[in-house]
């Protein structure tokens, strides 16, 4: 509503879809910087320069450890399966991490397989889906349910303060053929400097600095993230998930297909 009357010199914001529709509406401007496209990778940045990738997380699956073998899991696709009916949580829809999660499944696997996912989903809840993350962390281990989707930060946050917590993590979509081996889904937090800014180089230095090892290190081991800059080490608890392979879907699809994916949601009775 501020537009060019705006006091802000940058926006910073959660999803890559959040990101893609402030560039769309023109509320972010290009900007070219070698340091950026040195510390950032492609896949994580708009193609145009408008907004950049600041820090990772994956949303993948969480299970009982009691409950469910590692083996019994695949992707995120298999969820939707007879064998998970009356054992899957999730997190509400109207929250924007399981919009892009549903429109990197569009860009996979095509709208209407996608939209047969959503369906099982639904069909599978134990209960109503939640309002955030913790709550399916939560469920899971008092026994409500046996599987989730979740944020990985929100795990490992957990697990920091409750290192017995019975619940772990799979990688979502790591083999088999085709789209089944795709890759776990990848968000981020990301910024972008805006058209009324008034303070640009001020701005640029501050979007540099989030990209750079200090800022790095802060989102990966006190926020538990993923560094989008390759040169700093996740933190040791995220280590001992060890690596996996990421969906390279362009995050600005998030944002292009986000609309089709809540059509779909709402279509299936996703809540």
């Amino acid at each position: 509503a501020e537009g060019e009357n705006s006091p802000a010199d940058m926006l910073i914001t959660v999803d890559a879809g959040n990101l893609w529709h402030a560039a769309e509406m023109g509320i972010l401007q290009p900007i070219q910087s070698d340091v950026l496209t040195s510390n950032i990778p492609a896949a994580l940045r708009d193609e145009q320069g408008r907004w950049y990738g600041v820090s990772i997380r994956a949303r993948t699956i969480v299970y009982a450890t009691d409950r469910v073998k590692p083996e019994e899991l695949a992707g995120y696709e298999d969820l939707a399966g007879p064998q998970w009916n009356g054992r899957l949580c999730l997190r509400t829809s109207k929250k924007v991490y399981n919009q892009s999660l549903v429109a990197s499944m569009i860009v996979a696997l095509g709208a209407e397989k996608a939209e047969k996912v959503v369906s099982g989903w639904v069909n599978n809840l134990a209960v109503s889906p939640f309002a955030n993350d913790i709550k399916v962390v939560e469920a899971i281990d008092a026994g409500q349910c046996d599987v989730g989707l979740v944020n990985t930060y929100y795990l490992a946050r957990m697990l920091v303060d409750n290192p017995d917590l019975p619940v772990g993590l799979f990688w979502a979509n790591q083999t088999g053929e085709g789209a089944a081996a795709r890759g776990t889904h990848v968000n981020v937090s990301g910024a972008g400097i805006t058209e009324a800014s008034m303070h640009k180089e001020n701005a640029l230095r501050l979007l540099e600095w989030l990209s750079g090892p200090s800022a790095q290190y802060d989102f990966a081991h006190l926020n538990q993230e993923y560094p989008v800059n390759d040169k700093t080490a996740p933190s040791e608890l995220i280590k001992q998930w060890g690596s996996f392979r990421a969906d390279t879907m362009p995050l600005s699809e998030a944002g292009r297909l986000q609309g089709d994916a809540i059509r779909i949601m709402d279509r299936q009775g996703y809540r």
